[in-house]
């Protein structure tokens, strides 16, 4: 008999909630890897995912969620909270491999809450923009004038550049409505763009002749790390830079 796996996201901004209900093994983990991504998709200011209904099949199972859990961490700010796992659960995936960050809490109401007190003020802009070339010109505008009331205005010429980098591939090959976010959190700036084509970028070898085609190996020169993420209507290419203060 096949597994069954269910993933319920619950809400999506400004935290994402997601509850997973049935069996996890390695049959059902890329339904678990997908709802995970969905929900990251929107970039939410954290993402817990509630496990206190989840069955894990056997050991080879607790592999599964770990490494889907802890890829997450590449993505841009946006901390992710295990609700409800049991506590032997909770604690092989925290001795994972690169899930130190990871946050553990008994259940998701109380995790909830306490994103919900976080006093840290939101470092973060959202804006949508049309595929025109002027796109470029008020992202640069709106990276500037983030940069400086965040006090990072040394780097406001350095993510203005990977802005509009992104940003003119959209309007190049995508020709879709995209949304810029940009956001600063633990001594990190990140800088995301998502638009409505599944194709992605890929790397060009241009020729010393060529006009173009060095957009993607200067995004990945200038920041400390960079990747695509593909959703279900298109994709989102996220890039993160350390600002040197946490």
């Amino acid at each position: 008999m096949s597994s069954q796996l269910v993933c319920r996201p619950e809400q999506d901004l400004p935290v994402a909630v997601l509850r997973v209900s049935g069996v996890l093994d390695t049959m059902t983990g890329d339904a678990l890897e997908h709802a995970v991504t969905r929900s990251l998709s929107a970039q939410p200011e954290a993402l817990l995912v509630d496990v206190s209904e989840l069955e894990v099949a056997d050991p080879g199972a607790l592999d599964v969620l770990s490494a889907i859990i802890c890829r997450t961490a590449e993505w841009p700010a946006v901390p992710v909270v295990l609700c409800g796992a049991e506590p032997e659960t909770a604690r092989t995936i925290r001795d994972w491999p690169g899930c130190h960050a990871l946050s553990t809490e008994e259940n998701c109401e109380k995790a909830l809450a306490a994103a919900e007190r976080r006093d840290e003020p939101e470092r973060r802009i959202r804006v949508r923009l049309r595929p025109v070339p002027d796109a470029c010109r008020q992202v640069r505008q709106l990276v500037s004038q983030a940069c400086a009331a965040w006090q990072v205005r040394e780097l406001a010429a350095t993510v203005g550049l990977v802005a509009t980098e992104l940003v003119a591939n959209v309007v190049r090959h995508a020709h879709t409505t995209m949304e810029l976010s940009l956001g600063l959190r633990d001594g990190l700036l990140y800088l995301t763009v998502r638009d409505g084509s599944r194709r992605l970028p890929r790397p060009r070898d241009p020729a010393f002749t060529d006009a173009g085609g060095r957009g993607l190996h200067l995004v990945r020169e200038l920041t400390d790390a960079w990747g695509v993420l593909p959703v279900p209507d298109g994709k989102v290419v996220w890039t993160k830079l350390t600002t040197g203060a946490a």
